[in-house]
């Protein structure tokens, strides 16, 4: 399906002197290339789920250039001694030379850190001050899931390319606010500049925050999921590297994180918001952190014969308008359909696009009349004619507030059409 980026390049260096007590600044993503290597760090987090290990960094490393490699810790007023990094490929890797990569280390004793790089010789070299990754959920690690300041949090992998379908991810958004959905995490390389516009309103309000995603300043990203046929460096703009950051980047903040793309809703069908569901399967599943949500396509040329929602104040905005698409296809069960998630991100440790890699309780397949998900775009069997698709009008339900609130947010951004 499209997936879609934003241009937002940070010049954000701090001053940092090595040995110093070095201060955690803001949460910004800054791609920063490893000295010595042809690897590429993105972001280190405190995780001690796993035995022998402190910290974890993310990363996207050359598959045929791994080599050895140590932490090397900034402590409150001094610098450590390096320890060994484990490093984990993820499997997934589509046939790129580049893949996302896990390095795994501990702190050493009596060190209160702060900062982390990773050093190609023990003790040997001094990093440079652009080197360092602050250390993400240090101090809120353990806290009560209930005392969590976002109950969900939606992880959009990124956006890239002229992606502008503005009237479609404004109905998105304004749905996952009556949904009950609390942030949306958006890693953006480039977008078209009606919904940059659109998106700089969300992010000033707090419901989006906007990661920057220059992976293209980098490498050669792929517009495509597989080398063979799309060629480039790295799976769909670092796909993958994005859902696994945005994974951990919510861990300690927020209860759930749905990942899916950004033309999809998951969407309860027999309750009335996204709590309540998860309330429910929460008492069924108790063990389950990986909640599997069934992926159905409304084809984009089909129409709904009255043309009730074709609303003259939405004419000139870029986009589809999902509440004209109510012919949903019955997915193709002989061969491989794919899934979106709802996780509770301490339960996971890696992740896919359509299914975990590690996790440590159960994963449960929700079924299709409790929810699932509303993708509007290309039909999937574009033979299927009107006959043999279902009508499903789920997103009616919920248009007598998702219309004022969709007009109300294009007016802000001067995109209403009011004559």
């Amino acid at each position: 399906s499209d997936i879609v980026v934003l241009v937002l390049f940070p010049d954000h260096h701090e001053n940092v002197v090595p040995g110093s007590t070095l201060q955690v600044t803001n949460h910004i993503v800054i791609i920063t290339p490893l000295n010595n290597t042809k690897h590429l760090l993105v972001s280190a987090y405190m995780d001690q789920r796993v035995k022998d290990f402190d910290i974890r960094i993310i990363g996207i490393f050359r598959r045929d250039s791994i080599q050895p490699l140590h932490c090397f810790f900034c402590c409150t007023g001094y610098l450590s001694k390096t320890t060994p990094a484990a490093i984990f490929q993820h499997p997934d890797n589509f046939g790129f030379p580049f893949v996302t990569t896990d390095v795994m280390c501990q702190i050493p004793q009596n060190c209160n850190a702060r900062r982390v790089t990773l050093l190609t010789t023990p003790d040997k070299e001094s990093p440079s001050t652009d080197q360092w990754l602050p250390i993400r959920n240090k101090d809120t690690v353990g806290q009560k899931e209930e005392n969590m300041q976002f109950d969900f949090t939606v992880c959009i992998s990124n956006l890239f390319g002229d992606y502008n379908n503005v009237l479609q991810f404004a109905q998105t958004l304004e749905m996952y606010k009556l949904l009950g959905v609390n942030r949306v995490v958006i890693y953006n390389t480039s977008c078209g500049p009606e919904l940059n516009r659109l998106l700089q309103s969300y992010s000033d309000e707090g419901f989006v925050e906007m990661v920057p995603w220059p992976i293209d300043k980098h490498l050669n990203p792929s517009r495509g999921w597989l080398h063979s046929k799309h060629g480039g460096d790295l799976h769909y703009y670092g796909q993958l590297t994005t859902l696994n950051e945005c994974i951990y980047r919510s861990m300690e903040r927020s209860r759930y994180v749905l990942l899916n793309d950004i033309d999809e809703i998951i969407m309860p069908y027999q309750h009335d918001d996204l709590m309540s569901l998860m309330s429910t399967l929460r008492n069924q599943h108790p063990n389950a952190g990986v909640f599997l949500i069934e992926n159905h396509i409304f084809p984009k040329k089909h129409f709904e014969p009255s043309g009730r929602f074709h609303l003259p104040q939405w004419n000139g905005v870029p986009g589809i308008n999902i509440l004209e698409h109510i012919y949903r296809e019955d997915p193709a069960r002989n061969m491989y359909h794919p899934h979106k998630m709802i996780v509770r991100p301490r339960m996971v440790e890696g992740t896919s696009v359509h299914e975990v890699i590690k996790n440590f309780g159960e994963c449960y397949k929700v079924p299709l009349d409790v929810c699932r998900i509303i993708h509007v775009r290309v039909a999937l069997q574009g033979s299927l004619t009107l006959e043999h698709l279902n009508v499903d009008k789920r997103l009616w339900d919920f248009q007598e507030k998702l219309i004022p609130n969709v007009d109300k947010v294009l007016k802000r951004v001067g995109m209403l059409n009011l004559t």
